[in-house]
């Protein structure tokens, strides 16, 4: 089992937690939670052994624009490829997102 962690310059925290895909024969999940103003982490644990170089390019391609929401990003891998990496993070990403904008929606009117 390896761990890998990241830092990333952020904007303003996600308003909310979300949960993408479920570990399983290659899949992974990916837990996200609101980070601190101006930062983001990943921390990826993975059962697949050197594969770190594969992982840091594909989370600094979606972590390299600083515009994102700040996150905690955890994620549990099970031989993943990096497609479904890229898709599990935005699907999470839509979720926190899109629950902030709802909750927007939802007392104005």
């Amino acid at each position: 089992m390896q761990t890998l962690s990241l830092d990333y310059a952020a904007a303003a925290p996600a308003a909310r937690r979300a949960l993408a895909g479920v570990v399983g024969s290659g899949d992974l999940e990916v837990l996200l939670e609101p980070g601190v103003h101006g930062r983001s982490t990943v921390e990826v644990r993975t059962s697949v052994d050197g594969v770190n170089d594969i992982w840091t390019a594909v989370i600094d391609r979606i972590f390299n624009d600083s515009d994102q929401p700040a996150v905690a990003v955890e994620i549990n891998d099970f031989g993943a490829t990096p497609a479904v990496v890229r898709l599990r993070i935005a699907q999470a990403m839509e979720i926190a997102m899109a629950r902030a904008t709802d909750a927007n929606k939802g007392g104005g009117a």
